[in-house]
């Protein structure tokens, strides 16, 4: 995928075998993906789900993108761990109701922040946050960044799995 379908912004090997054992580590039943692309990230996601017993909820605005990850997932023997929503994810995700133990955020980097803000209370304690790019667009995620480092809610640090660099936000259970 990553060699005949250029120009899609696609994670790194290394970084999709992060994502795979990050769901594996929560043991994630749950996941969401926010920029589906042509579904290698998601790709990765659902193998981490295939162990777990996982289903996947990726969120696209573009309609050839997301054509394109739906074959790619029946390619890769993944769609039936796989449910794809097309539309915007700021219109999206306040519509979904699942608690999510496993978010990736690899989107639009602008809304980053928002997308942070609406996930966060279908995230449970245990449960991780990861974004991509935090490294290598780091001046754009520069209020992304102090978002997750600074939210009590969080316990986050930044591993470069890869070029993209990703920030891992776990979050944490409610102080009584």
């Amino acid at each position: 995928m990553r060699e005949h379908q250029k120009g899609l912004w696609n994670i790194a090997p290394s970084e999709g075998a992060f994502l795979r054992d990050q769901v594996g580590k929560v043991r994630a039943q749950h996941a969401l993906e926010i920029g589906t692309s042509n579904g290698y990230s998601g790709i990765w996601i659902a193998l981490g789900l295939r162990e777990t017993g996982g289903h996947l909820t990726t969120l696209e605005i573009d309609e050839g993108r997301a054509r394109l990850a739906e074959e790619n997932f029946q390619a890769a023997g993944v769609a039936s761990l796989v449910t794809l929503r097309r539309g915007d994810a700021l219109e999206l995700v306040p519509k979904l109701h699942a608690p999510f133990e496993f978010v990736f955020i690899d989107a639009w980097k602008q809304d980053y922040v928002r997308y942070l803000e609406m996930v966060l209370p279908l995230v449970p304690a245990g449960g991780l946050i990861v974004a991509h790019n935090v490294t290598d667009l780091r001046d754009q995620l520069q209020d992304f960044i102090h978002a997750v480092q600074s939210n009590p809610q969080l316990d986050t640090r930044i591993v470069n799995a890869g070029p993209g660099g990703f920030s891992v936000s776990i979050k944490r259970a409610p102080r009584d």
